[in-house]
């Protein structure tokens, strides 16, 4: 038994499984002062109902949004740093642009460390990793003892071209810890070895900044757990679609960045490939935001930089650019409980605010009185009052007509029905252009795309994208208000590696490359060795970033023995851009493994029960031309093979499906939905 627990912004979420399948699921709103609180309480409710304990679970596979929020809420350690003399102010001279050069209230977040604990250091290392200047260890050590009694907590070390030699970091790292052994260190040449000083200095100060906080939080989830009986079972989720020991996370715990949408997208992957489909839209709508994702060939797309904590928070540039490898998606100020509204302009608006888990929507009772996408889909009979998380919470069905009418419908000279179907076919329209520019951005077209759905109101709104998307299929998994927890049960233990070091690309390149290989592959192995895996478990995949020479920035090349790099380098740039580039050498840059074990023997199936009658009565429900008599059914009910005609409501604890007029709905093996309709 393996239980998968994801805290998002306004439910945690929770998913038990065994050989045979899911075996229990569970939603609770989100603990935001004491995330921990909620992971414990929904751990425990549904273990109460289940034959088996705490002490039954073999793992307990966790993503959380603890990083992100304490870079967002800059609620972390005071940290200094150390950079090489003359470079201590990279960290906020970034890249000299402006995230948009047409408005004027747009900025890049303020450094994570004062000007006034930033520090220079006298020593340099040179590009080819020659030491020219040895770092003078004794003012090292004055300089931390200083820093200690002044109250700052972690220092990090960030010197010019310590990734092609880290010994002046490591000498500078121990001289900290032997005169101030209480404060926590960080080296860019550990966090993240590669070229762009201020990338990596970004980088190294937002791990050591959220690193306390990030090591109190595990302490306290593992002890919750071993009360529970499930001591020592803890795996983290990362970004990059791999899981963790709780030690190795907090070791690098920027790497935990974004491990709650990057276990959704590995869910996704995982049920389409079962139900036949590769290439693929994930689309992730909960309770403050909708996440996309394009997958390729069974695999999410990553991506080697992440921008954390934007001033504006769907404006690119306008964020801390984190180096740590990321499943690749964009996100959308748009979920269940974002806020809409008339603009300046007297125009509907949705979102990016958001009422979140407290006061929460208007029909929660709670205490909100603007209106919602949640309240909208209320409204419009999507939503059953009586059967909200399975009926463990009414929803107010005036309260939510109330604040649309207040706020939208009167301003706008609309009837409340109208307000709320134009609430939800904006923020469908909106997530269908997001789809369109994330994908046409990594070379891809998404018209057409299958759809996988989930979150708490992605299947509510699916159909909805898919048509203005021009997709004929939504594939809507069984838990689908849950599949981020789920997701991180499909996970397989992983680390990454990368250092930078320019080669020229010719015949000889991956054999003088060997060692370097070589160094990080053991560098992987010995982390998952101790995490538990057999050495004949361990699979290393290698990449390159490689560019044409002169260019500014990189393409990453998945690479096999005895590949030939020009051909596979060529063949990625168009993917990404279209064309070829220049007749001009080609040079690499960074060099990548990715270390992992074998994916978990888990079925992540939940087939229904299929028995009795899975109709459930009627209501009326609001599509493209008003209210219509529509048959609601339980999904629960809903056998291997069942299909339903549209409209139609097919409802389940945690989620709704919606499948809208001339579509069809059916129960594939696995109980994922399969919706197809014409585009």
């Amino acid at each position: 038994m393996r239980a998968g627990v994801d805290i998002g912004g306004t439910f945690t979420d929770l998913c038990i499984a065994g050989p045979d399948g899911i075996v229990a699921i569970g939603k609770a709103l989100g603990t935001p002062a004491a995330p921990a609180d909620s992971v414990e309480t929904v751990l425990r409710d549904a273990l109460e109902d289940q034959p088996f304990d705490g002490g039954d679970l073999t793992r307990v596979v966790h993503a959380t949004t603890l990083v992100t929020n304490a870079l967002i809420e800059r609620k972390g350690a005071k940290i200094a740093l150390l950079a090489t003399a003359g470079f201590r102010d990279v960290i906020e001279l970034a890249r000299e642009r402006r995230p948009d050069i047409y408005r004027l209230d747009v900025w890049r977040p303020d450094p994570l460390v004062p000007r006034h604990l930033r520090f220079d250091v006298p020593e340099r290392t040179l590009a080819d990793g020659t030491v020219e200047l040895e770092v003078d260890v004794e003012d090292v050590a004055a300089l931390a003892a200083e820093l200690a009694e002044r109250g700052v907590e972690a220092v990090a070390i960030c010197f010019l071209h310590s990734f092609t030699n880290p010994a002046n970091e490591r000498a500078a790292r121990d001289a900290v810890r032997r005169a101030a052994p209480d404060l926590r260190v960080a080296l860019s040449s550990d966090i993240a070895p590669e070229i762009r000083e201020y990338e990596r200095t970004q980088t190294t100060a937002a791990s050591v900044f959220v690193q306390d906080r990030v090591v109190r939080y595990l302490d306290d989830l593992e002890a919750r757990l071993s009360a529970l009986g499930a001591g020592d079972r803890l795996r983290v989720m990362l970004s990059n679609g791999g899981v963790a020991t709780a030690r190795d996370a907090a070791d690098r715990p920027i790497r935990m960045l974004e491990s709650g949408p990057a276990a959704g997208a590995l869910a996704a992957a995982r049920f389409a490939a079962f139900n036949g489909f590769r290439d693929l839209m994930s689309f992730d709508m909960g309770g403050t935001t909708a996440k996309l994702c394009l997958i390729e060939d069974g695999r999410p797309l990553v991506t080697h930089e992440f921008e954390a904590a934007r001033t504006d928070r769907f404006t690119r540039g306008s964020g801390l650019p984190i180096k740590t490898p990321t499943i690749d998606m964009i996100e959308i100020g748009v979920g269940g409980g974002s806020l809409a509204h008339v603009d300046t302009l007297g125009l509907l608006a949705c979102g990016p605010q958001s009422a979140g888990a407290d006061p929460g929507p208007a029909c929660y009772g709670g205490g909100g009185t603007r209106p919602t996408v949640t309240d909208a889909d209320l409204v419009l009979g999507y939503l059953d009052a009586g059967f909200f998380l399975g009926g463990e919470m009414a929803l107010d069905v005036e309260a939510a007509r109330t604040a649309i009418k207040t706020h939208i419908a009167d301003p706008l000279g609309l009837s409340v029905e109208e307000a709320a179907w134009g609430i939800h076919r904006l923020v469908n329209e909106d997530m269908a252009s997001a789809a369109r520019v994330h994908a046409a951005e990594r070379g891809h077209d998404a018209t057409g795309l299958p759809l996988f759905a989930f979150g708490g109101a992605g299947p509510v709104h699916a159909f909805g994208v898919g048509a203005a998307l021009g997709t004929t299929t939504v594939i809507v998994p069984a838990a689908a208000g849950v599949m981020s927890s789920v997701g991180v049960l499909a996970a397989p233990l992983a680390t990454d590696g990368v250092r930078s070091k320019l080669e020229p690309v010719d015949e000889s390149t991956l054999e003088r490359a060997e060692p370097l290989f070589a160094e990080l592959e053991a560098q992987g192995a010995e982390i998952l060795s101790s995490s538990g895996l057999a050495d004949e478990d361990i699979t290393h995949e290698r990449s390159i970033d490689m560019r044409y020479v002169g260019q500014g920035f990189e393409v990453t090349v998945p690479i096999a023995p005895g590949e030939d790099l020009r051909a596979a380098f060529e063949a990625a740039y168009v993917r990404a851009h279209g064309r070829t580039g220049p007749d001009v050498p080609i040079e690499a840059i960074s060099w990548r493994v990715l270390s992992r074990g074998p994916d978990p023997d888990l079925r992540l199936v939940a087939a229904p029960a299929g028995d009795g009658d899975a109709r459930k009565g009627t209501r009326d429900v609001w599509f493209e031309d008003g209210y219509r008599e529509t048959p609601i059914f339980d999904r629960y009910r809903m056998a291997v093979g069942t299909q339903v005609e549209g409209p139609a409501i097919v409802e389940e604890r945690e989620s709704t499906t919606v499948v809208g007029p001339g579509a069809t709905a059916r129960v594939a093996e696995d109980g994922s939905l399969i919706i197809e309709g014409d585009a």
